[in-house]
């Protein structure tokens, strides 16, 4: 699947996975999804990607520990957290590990949708480049 609107997910409720992906097909996004940690580092594919969605509590380990190990890897993907288990100690390990958004379990699409647009919008200017047009 190759495409700039490419979004990985992982979370080990299958529901919710399934949700978000839905969720993603209705705002034009194609997504890949996983149900754990070791199945995404398994299949890979992140050159395509313009962020992952990652469950901070994952079945198999933690999301923030996946995210550091992406990073050992040289995987640099931005990454967006969601979590049904919010807590100060797990927000600051987030935060501190790079992400672009925390998201507490349940979201609204549009808290989900917002930072992905961001990112899409900053790859945008980073292909166009500067604006060198003069002014009149």
């Amino acid at each position: 699947m190759q495409t700039a609107k490419y979004i990985i997910v992982v979370d080990d409720n299958p529901s919710m996975l399934r949700g978000i992906g839905r969720l993603l097909r209705e705002y034009g996004f194609a997504s890949r999804l996983f149900e754990t940690g070791s199945a995404l580092l398994r299949d890979g594919g992140f050159d395509s990607a313009i962020c992952l969605i990652l469950d901070v509590n994952l079945s198999d380990g933690s999301g923030i520990e996946l995210r550091h190990r992406l990073a050992d890897r040289g995987i640099d993907i931005p990454v967006i957290y969601i979590t049904g288990n919010d807590n100060p100690a797990t927000r600051m390990a987030a935060m501190a590990s790079g992400c672009v958004a925390y998201l507490t379990k349940p979201f609204t699409a549009n808290l989900l949708i917002q930072p992905i647009e961001r990112l899409l919008a900053g790859r945008r200017l980073a292909v166009a480049g500067p604006d060198h047009s003069s002014m009149a």
